[in-house]
C-alpha cells in the first residue's frame, strides 16, 4: 500500500503546483465579476452583424458618383468598423475571462475532490497497515469461530477494492486537472493575443478618426468644396422626393390602411427616441460647413445603439442605404403619409413588413457630427414640422 500511495501523492503535488502557477498568472482575470456567456455571444453576433452591414454600405458606396458627401460618408463609415472591430476585440476579451472563470471554478472543484480522496485514502491505509504485513493471516489466529473470520475476511476485500477504486478516481481526476490546465493556459494564450489584437484597432480608429477630422478641417476651409456639398445635398434632397414620389404612386393592394387616420394623430404621436434636439425642422447653416441646407425633418440627438420606435402603425415601404442618409426605413401609413428613419445603425425590418405603433424599426447609428437620428414626416413627399405632430417636443 505504501508504494500505490507514494506514486498518487506526488502527482498530486506536482498538479497542485501547476494550478497555482497558472492561477497566479490568471489572477487578474479571475478578479472579474461573471458574466453571461450567452449575452456575450449574443453581443459578438451584433457586432458582426453591424461589420457585415458597414461592408454592405462601403459596397453600395462605390456604385455612387464620387463627390464630398460620398468621400465624407466612406471615410466615417470605415471609422465605424474600426470601432466596430474594437467593440469586438473587447467583447471577445470579456469572453475570454469569462471561460478562464469557469476553467478556475472547475480546477477548484477538482482540487477539493482529490484532496478529500487523499485524505480517506490516507486513513484507510493506516488502517490496513495496523493488520500487521500478514493481512487477513494475521486474522485468522485471533478468531475462534470462523463465520466471523469470513465476515472480517469479506470487509478486508471489501476495503482493498474501494481502496482500488478511489485511486483510479484519484488518477482520472488527475487527468481531469492536466486536461484543465491545458485550456487555461490556450485561454490565456488568447486573451493576451485578444489584448494585442485590441491595442492595433485601438490605434488603427485613432488613424481612421484624425482622417475624418482632417478632412472636414479641410472642407471648412474649402469654399469650392462647401458649395459641391451644398448641391449634392439638394441633388440628394430631390431624389427622396422622386423615391416618394414613386412609392404613392404603387397599386392599391399594397397600400397600408390603417385603423385610424394619421392625419388625425396630430399632435399625439410619441417621440421616436428618447433624447434632444439637434437640428430643428427648416433651413439652416452648418456650423462647421458653413453651407445653406433645408433640414426636412428633425436631426435628433441620442445615444448610439438607442431603440427607434414607429410612431404609429405602418407598413415599411423601403428599407435600404440611401446616399448619405445611410440605413434608411421609410413607413407609409395610409393616405399618403410617410415617417422616415434616417442615419440608423442598420436595417433590421424588411419591406412589407408591418409595424404597429411603438415597435422597433431599428436603433440610433452614428453620424460625422455623433450618434443622430433623421426623422421625417411627409405627406404626398411634402416635408412636414414633426414638432407640430408630437406630443412631447424635442429641446
Amino acid at each position: 500500500m505504501r508504494r500505490h500511495l507514494s506514486l498518487f501523492l506526488p502527482a498530486v503535488l506536482l498538479a497542485s503546483s501547476a494550478h497555482g502557477l497558472l492561477a497566479s498568472g490568471a489572477h487578474g482575470l479571475l478578479a472579474h465579476s461573471a458574466q453571461d456567456p450567452a449575452e456575450l455571444r449574443q453581443k459578438l453576433a451584433d457586432i458582426q452583424g453591424r461589420l457585415n452591414q458597414v461592408d454592405q454600405q462601403l459596397a453600395s458606396l462605390k456604385k455612387r458618383r464620387k463627390g464630398v458627401l460620398v468621400e465624407i460618408q466612406g471615410i466615417s463609415l470605415q471609422r465605424d468598423r474600426a470601432k466596430a472591430q474594437v467593440e469586438g476585440a473587447r467583447l471577445r476579451r470579456d469572453q475570454a475571462q469569462s471561460e478562464v472563470q469557469v476553467i478556475g471554478r472547475e480546477q477548484a472543484r477538482i482540487q477539493g475532490e482529490v484532496q478529500r480522496l487523499q485524505s480517506d485514502l490516507r486513513r484507510q491505509v493506516r488502517w490496513m497497515q495496523a493488520l500487521g504485513p500478514w493481512g487477513d493471516l494475521g486474522l485468522y489466529a485471533t478468531f475462534k469461530d470462523l463465520e466471523a473470520w469470513l465476515v472480517r475476511g469479506r470487509m478486508l476485500a471489501w476495503a482493498r477494492l474501494q481502496e482500488r477504486k478511489q485511486l483510479g478516481q484519484v488518477h482520472r481526476l488527475q487527468g481531469d486537472l492536466a486536461t484543465k490546465e491545458k485550456a487555461l493556459k490556450e485561454v490565456l494564450a488568447r486573451v493576451a493575443a485578444d489584448e494585442k489584437e485590441a491595442a492595433q484597432l485601438q490605434a488603427a480608429l485613432r488613424l481612421q478618426e484624425e482622417k475624418l477630422n482632417s478632412f472636414l478641417d479641410g472642407l471648412q476651409k474649402d469654399e469650392a468644396s462647401q458649395k459641391q456639398a451644398q448641391a449634392e445635398l439638394a441633388e440628394e434632397a430631390l431624389q427622396l422626393e422622386r423615391l416618394l414620389s414613386g412609392l404613392l404612386g404603387k397599386p392599391k393592394g399594397e397600400a397600408f390602411e390603417a385603423a385610424v387616420a394619421f392625419s388625425n394623430l396630430r399632435g399625439e404621436l410619441p417621440q421616436p427616441v428618447e433624447g434632444t434636439l439637434s437640428q430643428s425642422f427648416g433651413e439652416h447653416l452648418h456650423p462647421r460647413f458653413h453651407t445653406k441646407t433645408m433640414q426636412s425633418g428633425l436631426l435628433i440627438a441620442a445615444n448610439g445603439g438607442a431603440p427607434v420606435g414607429a410612431v404609429a402603425d405602418g407598413k415599411v415601404a423601403f428599407a435600404d442605404y440611401y446616399q448619405s442618409y445611410g440605413p434608411m426605413v421609410i413607413l407609409d401609413h395610409g393616405g399618403g403619409w410617410f415617417t422616415l428613419y434616417t442615419h440608423l445603425l442598420g436595417l433590421s425590418v424588411s419591406k412589407g413588413q408591418v409595424l404597429r405603433a411603438g415597435e422597433s424599426v431599428g436603433a440610433v447609428g452614428d453620424t460625422v457630427d455623433g450618434p443622430r437620428l433623421g426623422f421625417e414626416i411627409r405627406h404626398q413627399a411634402q416635408p412636414q414640422d414633426p414638432q407640430k405632430w408630437l406630443k412631447r417636443k424635442y429641446r
